[in-house]
């Protein structure tokens, strides 16, 4: 037989077989793993169902509190480029203001100073002195920015230290039903056992693998808002600053 004609009868047993192999290949993968997720899903009863379901909810929360968060705090980086591009240079607040984006927190902050400013004479707020009034007024949105920088973390910090315990009841739950089995059945087989063994394990897995993503998101997250926040609280203090030494002087020569 030639080496031509060997290919052939080979290419064409190939073909002839693929269809039952390609037919025959999810058939065979089910029924040489019928312990994975979707026999936990259709054996397992109400609370292992409840529990799956929970840390599901945990798992997806988890990344996405952590893609927003770093999308935001990626914005806040940039913003602090711009305020030393755009900002400071500018000839006066309210100039280097309206250069920022609206939605940067900086932004928030510098008309928050300007206001605070604007309005402290004539009114009831004259009583405070301008040092202090506008401390009040930029310290009251420093806490603001930090409390939308910090919305979330107790998600993830909730998750990271309690999703182990879930994962664990679900273990635990498995192994009471591999022990019902055992005892309904009078002896240890291992098609007994294997199904709530195997759903024990699995909770542990999925577990386990939501909360290290947590606490590992969380842990870099805290970190990112320190640094953020540094910068938010750097400029407020020079804001204060330039508020209380020439604001009444620049006012009078800017339009409003």
């Amino acid at each position: 037989m030639t080496r031509h004609h060997r290919n052939s009868v080979i290419a064409a047993v190939l073909l002839t077989a693929l269809p039952a192999l390609v037919y025959a290949t999810p058939a065979a993968a089910a029924e040489a793993n019928p312990y994975g997720l979707g026999a936990l899903w259709s054996n397992g009863d109400f609370i292992a169902r409840t529990v799956l379901l929970i840390m599901v909810v945990m798992s997806v929360g988890t990344w996405y509190i952590m893609i927003i968060k770093f999308l935001e705090q990626a914005r806040i980086f940039k913003d602090v480029k711009e305020v030393k591009t755009k900002f400071w240079p500018a000839a006066n607040i309210r100039q280097g203001a309206s250069q920022l984006d609206t939605a940067s927190p900086f932004r928030y902050i510098a008309d928050t100073g300007i206001k605070a400013a604007e309005h402290h004479e004539g009114t009831m707020q004259e009583t405070i002195d301008l040092p202090s009034w506008t401390a009040l007024s930029l310290q009251r949105s420093v806490d603001f920015v930090q409390n939308r920088l910090q919305g979330g973390l107790a998600f993830l910090g909730t998750v990271g230290s309690t999703s182990p315990f879930v994962g664990l009841f679900g273990t635990v739950w498995g192994i009471y039903h591999a022990l019902t089995a055992i005892g309904i059945a009078g002896q240890a087989s291992i098609d007994k056992v294997a199904g709530p063994v195997g759903e024990s394990l699995i909770m542990t897995a999925i577990g386990l693998g939501t909360a290290v993503p947590a606490v590992l998101g969380y842990n870099m997250l805290v970190r990112r808002n320190k640094g953020a926040l540094d910068e938010v609280r750097n400029f407020a203090a020079d804001l204060q600053s330039i508020l209380i030494g020439g604001y009444r002087h620049e006012t009078h020569d800017v339009p409003k």
